[in-house]
């Protein structure tokens, strides 16, 4: 199982994080299946960073094999979606790039892919490129975004990605973050939505 991931794919939140370049095609990176942290399980914030952050976003889960996947097939491959959240240690990120290194380690460690409940796509009253999704912590919304504001949609990330790497069933793509990022700590509740059905709900140690 891949954790395939889309960076800088919301206008708002490359402006919040001060990115000026336009991107010409999506901007992908991976976690590694020990990233995986599901079923309200907590977040143990780990001992070496100081600023971990969240970034909300709308998560699909790949549903059949595919390989050089054609734009107008790519809505074949998917059935479900969440809300899954991208942690990431923004100090260590910050000083990975500063020295021009990769920055992997900042995204891909243990438990930073938070996924909440898959729910279909046919249970919902909206299609994939209009779904509004919020982040709330301690009872306060944090983030909104919807999916109609990425940059590249759903099925461009599939084609994108698909030409270079297999896509399995059970396979993950987290689609990017709008704005409004921030910290957590310890006895933080963060809860997730899809319009308004909560399927994501965990608590940071």
């Amino acid at each position: 199982m891949k954790i395939i991931c889309a960076g800088m794919n919301y206008a708002t939140h490359n402006k919040e994080m001060h990115h000026t370049f336009i991107n010409q095609e999506p901007v992908i990176f991976m976690k590694s299946d020990a990233s995986l942290l599901k079923e309200g399980k907590p977040f143990f914030i780990p001992d070496f960073s100081s600023d971990m952050q969240y970034e909300g976003e709308i998560v699909i889960k790949i549903s059949r094999l595919g390989k050089n996947i054609a734009r107008r097939f790519a809505c074949r491959y998917y059935e479900e979606v969440s809300v899954g959240i991208d942690m990431t240690a923004r100090d260590l990120q910050k000083k990975f790039r500063e020295k021009g290194l990769p920055w992997e380690l900042s995204k891909s460690f243990d438990g930073s892919a938070v996924v909440g409940e898959f729910i279909r796509l046919d249970d919902l009253p909206c299609d994939v490129n209009h779904l509004p999704f919020h982040l709330d912590m301690n009872g306060r919304t944090v983030q909104e975004g919807n999916t109609a504001g990425m940059l590249f949609k759903t099925d461009e990330l599939i084609e994108y990605v698909s030409r270079f790497v297999t896509l399995k069933t059970g396979d993950l793509i987290y689609t990017g973050t709008p704005a409004g990022v921030g910290q957590v700590h310890v006895g933080d509740h963060l809860q997730g939505y899809i319009g308004d059905k909560k399927v994501l709900d965990f608590h940071i140690r």
